[in-house]
């Protein structure tokens, strides 16, 4: 207001011609204007800001003037209600003596209007000086606001305190947060420097590794050769022995080996002081191993043991035991290895003497040398009439039946001790000698294998094979003796060659399971059941040919048509014979004295069926004759198969159409 007054009383100085404003009407406007509303620009005064401002705006053709009003203290715009007067003189006066200054730079500031504030094009919204003077415009519209009051200055000031408040923590915040990231800028300076030395340590560590890798892997096995652990001494002198104690004892028998191989210049301060350790560590380990092996060969002794299972759970699992006492102490282990063949030599000999025993009592068909191809039946019933032996059951001699599944079945178990004495069946001979060799066999085979694999490579083949023989000289024994026995006094030709095929598949068999050592027994018992057969296929050749000398050339003619043209009996006892023979020999050849056996025996049959014939006196009843005995052996053998079969059945069919054409 008084910058108002005072530029009335600077123009009223100035010159007359400026009306000089007494009343001011209410100025429509805000209290703060925009420069676009004003053709009139005061500069604002360097440093603090006025409080109130002033709006002055004059017209060429107007005489209305529009006068802002400062700004009260208080933010509410100063009106004057009409009517008042106020003492324009009186605050002029007090106004300049309070402050000259200011009305000097109140004068500087008006000074500061140029002509092109004067000559602004003001946009009034479509509005004129009259409208915009009595206020009838939408301030909103003009961009204008209206007068605060005080509470909303009051308000705005609380805002504008928060608001303050809020940039200064945050000015605070962030020269916090300034502070920290250059405190994190120092520590990741002091962590890349750490890092680097880590590096640094890690690669010299490297190198560290692998020069000790290089250095362990060429002085490692050294080291491991010229030591001996605490653990390896408790073990071999006070632990149990095991698989893990052999393991331990062959490890200590590699360093021994190794300590002995380093020539004198070579061994230093640890082979002096391993040496002596190790040879104790050895006398005790041989210590431990005899005591051992007695204690497992005195088991062998125990009644009602089975050998083989001692073998394989006691023996075989430290087979390297004997190896390592064969090399350390040779003496020693030839004793250990005689007395486990002491051992097994009574093993064997008593089991299986109790098993002959067993088998002995069996009852068995008796064929003696009343059982023979020529033997007459009326001749037979003498024979046992007047012995004192007691007729057997009956049986047939030459019909070989079900005999022959014997060879064919696919059992390979023979039958036990106990069975064998509560059997009151009858059977014929090849059945004991099939259950014994068979046990036999078996033994035999398992004592070869385990000797093999326990006694080698510390024993040579050879001298396994002799131990083997010093173990089962005296069972071979009992099996030659049994064998003897079952057919020494028989004249079963048809048991005979089953016992004969019998140990042809047994030795099929050994040389299968490459078992060496049985072969001499194998061919003791050929040597003893060829011979025999043999003798039997004399007597019966010899019985037919008794036949032969027998039988008239020449009967009385009653006789003669008496006599019937049926097949004789010695023929049907030869084809059942030969039958027998040839189901036994399908895969035999032509070198075997069967063969040799069974055409001698054939020729004495067709001699005598020859010179039987002949007693019929009528050549064609003769030749009918003839044809019916050999169409019975043809009969009976056809079936058969093999080399030697077809060879006789080719040689009676050609007897048989030689006699049909001329009968």
């Amino acid at each position: 207001m008084w910058l108002d007054r005072l530029a009335a009383s600077q123009a009223s100085a100035s010159g007359p011609s400026t009306p000089q404003i007494t009343s001011r009407h209410n100025s429509p406007l805000p209290r703060r204007t925009s420069s676009t509303l004003s053709p009139y620009i005061t500069s604002q005064r360097q440093g603090p800001s006025p409080r109130g401002s002033s709006l002055s705006l004059i017209s060429s053709d107007s005489t209305t003037s529009l006068l802002a009003s400062s700004r009260k203290p208080n933010g509410s715009d100063a009106r004057q209600q009409p009517g008042q007067a106020p003492d324009s003189v009186g605050v002029l006066e007090k106004l300049l003596a309070a402050d000259s200054e200011v009305v000097g730079k109140t004068q500087s500031r008006a000074s500061l209007i140029t002509q092109e504030d004067l000559t602004l094009d003001v946009d009034f919204g479509g509005l004129s000086l009259k409208e915009l003077a009595a206020g009838s415009f939408d301030q909103d519209a003009l961009g204008l606001r209206r007068p605060q009051s005080a509470s909303e200055y009051e308000e705005d000031k609380a805002r504008f305190d928060a608001l303050h408040r809020s940039i200064v923590a945050c000015d605070d915040i962030l020269n916090s947060v300034e502070m920290n990231l250059a405190d994190f800028r120092n520590d990741l300076s002091t962590v890349s420097a750490d890092i680097e030395t880590l590096q640094t340590r890690s690669s010299i560590l490297s190198r560290r590794l692998e020069n000790r890798k290089r250095i362990e892997k060429a002085l490692g096995p050294l080291v491991e050769e010229l030591s001996v652990s605490p653990d390896t001494i408790s073990r071999i002198t006070t632990g149990h022995i095991d698989e893990l104690w052999a393991k331990t004892l062959n490890e200590m028998d590699k360093r021994a080996s190794a300590i002995k191989k380093l020539s004198g210049t070579q061994q230093g301060k640890a082979s002096e002081e391993l040496g002596p350790i190790l040879e104790k560590l050895i006398l005790k380990a041989v210590e431990r191993i005899r005591d051992f092996l007695v204690a497992q060969i005195k088991a062998l002794r125990s009644p009602h043991i089975n050998a083989q299972i001692i073998q394989q759970q006691n023996f075989l699992k430290f087979k390297d035991l004997y190896t390592f006492l064969h090399k350390h102490h040779a003496a020693l282990a030839e004793e250990i290895s005689q007395a486990y063949m002491n051992t097994m030599r009574w093993y064997y000999l008593n089991q299986f003497t109790r098993y002959e025993r067993a088998l002995a009592k069996l009852k068995l068909h008796i064929l003696d040398k009343n059982d023979v191809l020529g033997q007459e039946d009326a001749t037979r019933k003498t024979a046992v009439l007047s012995s004192s032996r007691v007729a057997g059951p009956p049986h047939d001699a030459f019909n070989l039946g079900r005999r022959i599944d014997m060879l064919r079945t696919k059992s390979t178990s023979a039958i036990s001790s106990y069975l064998a004495e509560e059997d009151q069946s009858t059977h014929y001979l090849e059945v004991p000698f099939r259950n014994f060799n068979l046990a036999l066999i078996d033994n035999a085979t398992a004592e070869y294998t385990f000797l093999a694999a326990f006694f080698a490579p510390a024993l040579s083949y050879s001298q396994i094979s002799k131990n083997f023989n010093y173990i089962f000289d005296p069972t071979f024994e009992v099996g030659r003796v049994l064998s003897k026995t079952l057919v020494s006094e028989s004249f079963d030709a048809l048991g005979l060659l089953l016992c004969i095929r019998l140990n042809q598949h047994f030795a099929f068999d050994l040389q299968r399971r490459k078992v060496p050592a049985v072969d001499g027994y194998i061919n003791g018992t050929n040597m003893l059941l060829w011979p025999r057969l043999q003798v039997i296929m004399d007597r019966h050749c010899e019985s037919v040919r008794l036949l032969t000398n027998a039988a008239p050339t020449k009967l009385a003619k009653a006789d003669q048509i008496k006599m019937s043209a049926a097949p004789h009996m010695v023929t049907q006892r030869f084809g059942q014979l030969l039958h027998g023979f040839l189901a036994l020999s399908t895969e035999a050849g032509d070198d075997e004295p069967v063969v040799a056996s069974l055409r001698r025996l054939r020729s004495e049959v067709e001699a005598f069926l020859s010179r039987h014939a002949q007693s019929h006196g009528d050549a064609r009843k003769s030749e009918r004759f003839l044809y019916n005995n050999y169409s019975l052996i043809l009969t009976i053998i056809g079936d058969e198969t093999g080399k030697l079969a077809q060879e006789q059945q080719e040689h009676f069919e050609e007897l048989k159409q030689t006699h049909q054409g001329e009968s």
